[in-house]
């Protein structure tokens, strides 16, 4: 029996959190969630996700810093990461891919934009 993908929601907003549950409540996948960037890089070692989705404004410790915690941890660092941010502006952006991010999406989350994303990385 194949284990199924595992994806980490990390988001201090439980409106943010309960849409991205709902955009994947019919995907193949086991859901894990944090509260912020520190819970997430925990969560992240800890579990080992297949796919981690990322806030940037958080409490305790922001999404770029996260990921490059992320990033400079031997045993998570090819980790796919998807930031999903309101951050849109070019230098956010710019922030999230040079911290290692594979994609970047704005909210108000496009769902199928944001299924297209975690299939073109991970697969279904």
């Amino acid at each position: 029996m194949t284990q199924r993908k595992k994806i980490l929601l990390v988001d201090d907003s439980s409106t943010v959190l309960m849409v991205e549950q709902m955009i994947l409540r019919n995907s193949p996948f086991d859901i894990l969630i944090a509260r912020d960037g520190e819970a997430g890089f925990e969560t992240a070692v800890k579990e080992r996700p297949d796919l981690i989705l990322m806030d940037v404004m958080m409490p305790r410790m922001d999404g770029f810093d996260a990921l490059r915690e992320i990033r400079a941890h031997e045993e998570i660092k090819d980790t796919p990461v998807i930031m999903v941010t309101t951050r849109g502006e070019g230098v956010n952006i710019e922030t999230g891919y040079t911290a290692g991010c594979n994609d970047y999406v704005t909210k108000p989350i496009n769902g199928s934009e944001l299924l297209s994303k975690i299939n073109n990385l991970i697969g279904s």
